[in-house]
């Protein structure tokens, strides 16, 4: 059965079959998709990431459709209904709707028409219709079956009773299930309305209340608003093709002629569409497009996630970091270079003169005694205000000032994880200090908040939420070992998602740090408890010791290749050492000569890529940013304005970007370049820093509408979202739909704290 699926996958993913099978041993054998991709590339024909989880996802859908083909077999088996012809199909079904339509005729049914109309003995006159002799008459055939004790008091019942069970037979058809199947996937119509007397309610809903378009071509965000529509009580939609389609069809599959007992069936498989199968037919194709819909928003989040975890860090630099606010002063921590609190003050430089003149002391004075290198500011309530204060109190010109997103602080500031760190301090400490650390770190510290909490998604509450957690999962955990982790500084939270740990392991790592110092080689692993030779395989090339026994304990090589990399020092006649520190040495190494049957030049090109750079961050170097002083709040924008800003979200519509007015604006994706643009995320990334021009502003509504364009048409916005609900950056897109009038397109722009 496994050499079955493995064909399979072959097929369907495009790939050779010896890299699905291999992909597949390494899966089985406990080996991470991180391990397989970085560190068995000769085994797997270099498969990447995004390959092997596919195998990985398939290998699971596959199994589980195994699970259901031996319950069916087992059910049809115990009740003696299994014959070699049907076993021969259930054995050959590729999918879970094939294989369902296939089991249908046979599963236990409730009392419906049909078994009431076999109750009545009217079976043999369903057989007889079903026939469709030319040279019968269906009212005679009937008359027989006409019976008072029976309650059926004339032929018209009797072939009613009849069609009932014909409709049924008809419902039950594989064949007919997989035609009708077909039209409704390909051919069908997505249309919503809006709930009678609901339409004040569902104002955010507006473009939706008379919609109509090939379900097919419908965008995921589109189908995921209508849904969410529906799920509020103010929407309602159907999937349908053509009637006149659909009965063709049926007819087309059952019925033979024009004759009276083809009529009969003709009238019963009319009737099996509007009652049965139709009904049926939507809500596979609901189901569908609803997966196909989550399948998209969810590439979309993880595409944004990863982005965000992967921006560029700081460093570890003596940092101080401001929580702003107006009533409850501003939240002020000290941390040194590896993220540790020294201390924490509050001040309020927006009270007035005196409380404003004492913040500034306070500052001063935290910015000499802890020699600050960097302030990090958070973004939310008054974070323009402070930054302004701080910027004008004449501090060194060597310290970098930012401004970070604290999206998700709140949610970090009440975890069990922050307790654990700080069970002793107020939330609002937490919370600064998780500003600081993601300024010096943004993926170590962004990795304890649920990525859902973080505000880069799109529809994450409507889709399919164990979906969702896979992937967010996936992207974590391959942004976290594509950076690699300091062993010897890494939180046990961080260290949880390394290849090959848990977060048990990674737990007794960091007691093992505790209670004998510092590793000092990669080998030591070995003697946490409960850390045995697979997990220490999976995790050792991704863990960096700096300073460690071996020179490459800080480098991405594998201890599996240390000895390699020893022979090929001792080829030249020098030490690991000096390969690493002489680039003439490195020139001199002929990979060809170190191939093996175990490793080949993929593996060796990466061992030299590392020896070059050995453990260096592969993340972009980073660069200070700070928004316009012509700006402060909303009410200061004008369009035609010029203004630098990040980009915050990017969705399949447009992309979301702060110039610091704290209400982020939107570009549409018809504005976010002066060429054509397919999908947002081929020209905007999540922290990007762009120029964008102001277009419009709704003072009263808070929208902002702006575009990336090098001389962009004032005055002329283009169709995009229309609103917004509850949730984190969860976006009502405008329907591109050609009739309907130019209006203000910016309608989705979200507040800019969660």
């Amino acid at each position: 059965m496994l050499e079955k699926h493995l064909l399979q996958i072959v097929q369907e993913l495009s790939l050779q079959p010896r890299q699905v099978a291999a992909t597949a041993v390494l899966l089985e054998e406990g080996a991470t998709v991180p391990f397989i991709a970085r560190y068995r590339k000769e085994r797997t024909g270099e498969l990447d990431e995004v390959q092997i989880a596919n195998i990985r996802d398939r290998l699971q859908e596959l199994e589980e459709l195994d699970k259901r083909r031996e319950s069916i077999l087992s059910s049809l088996e115990e009740r003696k209904l299994l014959t070699e012809e049907l076993k021969v199909k259930i054995d050959a079904a590729k999918n879970l709707s094939t294989l369902e339509d296939l089991y249908l005729p046979f599963r236990p049914k409730k009392r419906t028409r049909a078994t009431m109309a076999k109750e009545k003995g009217l079976e043999p006159l369903a057989d007889l219709l079903w026939e469709q002799n030319p040279n019968t008459d269906p009212e005679a055939d009937a008359a027989p079956f006409v019976s008072a004790e029976k309650e059926v008091p004339d032929t018209a019942a009797a072939l009613a009773g009849a069609r009932d069970i014909l409709a049924e037979r008809i419902n039950d058809s594989a064949e007919a299930r997989a035609a009708l199947r077909d039209l409704y996937l390909n051919k069908a119509t997505l249309k919503s309305k809006v709930v009678f007397e609901k339409e004040k309610d569902a104002a955010k809903f507006k473009d939706y209340f008379d919609w109509s378009e090939p379900v097919a071509q419908c965008p995921s965000h589109r189908f995921l608003a209508i849904r969410r529509g529906e799920t509020e009580g103010l929407l309602f939609s159907r999937i349908t093709p053509q009637e006149e389609e659909a009965l063709a069809a049926l007819d087309h599959l059952f019925v033979k002629g024009s004759h009276a007992s083809a009529q009969q069936v003709r009238l019963a498989a009319h009737d099996c569409y509007k009652r049965l199968l139709g009904f049926a037919m939507e809500g596979e194709a609901r189901v569908f497009y609803k997966k196909k819909a989550d399948e998209e928003a969810i590439r979309v989040f993880a595409e944004n996630i990863r982005e965000l975890l992967l921006a560029s860090p700081l460093g570890q630099k003596t940092t101080l970091a401001l929580d702003p606010g107006f009533r409850t002063g501003c939240k002020l921590v000290v941390l040194d270079p590896q993220g540790k609190l020294l201390m924490n003050e509050v001040v309020y430089p927006e009270k007035g003169a005196r409380d404003r003149a004492e913040a500034a002391e306070v500052i001063k004075s935290v910015v000499s005694r802890f020699k600050i290198e960097a302030i990090a500011i958070g973004n939310g309530t008054a974070s323009r205000e402070t930054e302004t204060f701080v910027r004008a109190l004449g501090l060194p010109p060597a310290i970098t000032i930012v401004v970070v997103s604290e999206s998700g602080a709140s949610i970090y500031s009440a975890s069990e994880v922050a307790r654990e760190e700080f069970p002793n301090l107020d939330l609002t400490v937490r919370g600064a200090i998780s500003i600081g650390r993601r300024l010096m770190d943004p993926l170590a510290e962004l990795v304890k908040i649920d990525p859902k909490s973080i505000g880069v998604g799109q529809y994450q509450h409507d889709v399919d939420q164990s979906a969702l957690k896979r992937s967010l999962d996936d992207a974590v955990v391959s942004c976290v070992n594509h950076v690699g982790v300091e062993l010897n500084t890494a939180s046990a939270h961080l260290l949880g998602y390394v290849s090959g740990l848990n977060s048990r392991t990674a737990l007794g790592i960091v007691e093992f740090r505790n209670q004998n110092g510092p590793f000092k080689s990669r080998n030591e692993l070995l003697k946490v408890p409960g850390l045995g030779p697979k997990a220490f395989e999976q995790a050792a090339g991704f863990l960096r010791i700096r300073n460690g026994a071996h020179p490459l304990d800080a480098s991405a090589v594998h201890p599996e290749r240390y000895d390699l990399v020893d022979k090929m020092a001792a080829d030249l006649g020098c030490s690991v050492g000096e390969l690493l520190q002489n680039p003439a040495r490195r020139t001199a190494i002929k990979a060809e000569k170190y191939t093996t049957p175990e490793v080949g030049l993929p593996t060796l090109q990466d061992i030299l890529k590392e020896l070059a750079k050995p453990g260096r961050d592969p993340r972009k170097q980073f660069e200070a940013f700070s928004f316009s002083d012509e700006a402060m709040k909303i009410e200061d924008l004008k369009p035609g304005m010029k203004l630098p800003g990040i980009v915050t979200n990017v969705a399949a519509f447009g992309a979301f970007i702060d110039v610091g007015v704290h209400q982020d604006g939107l570009a549409h994706i018809s504005q976010l370049s002066d060429q054509f643009v397919k999908n947002p995320s081929d020209v905007v990334k999540v922290g990007q820093k762009v120029n964008a021009t102001v277009m419009e502003v709704d003072f009263e509504r808070k929208r902002i509408s702006l575009s990336l364009k090098t001389n962009p048409e004032l005055g002329a916005p283009s169709r995009g979202p229309r609103d917004s609900s509850a949730g984190s950056r969860n976006f009502q897109p405008r329907p591109q739909q050609k009739q309907a009038p130019q209006v203000d397109w910016f309608t989705a722009a979200m507040n800019k704290k969660n």
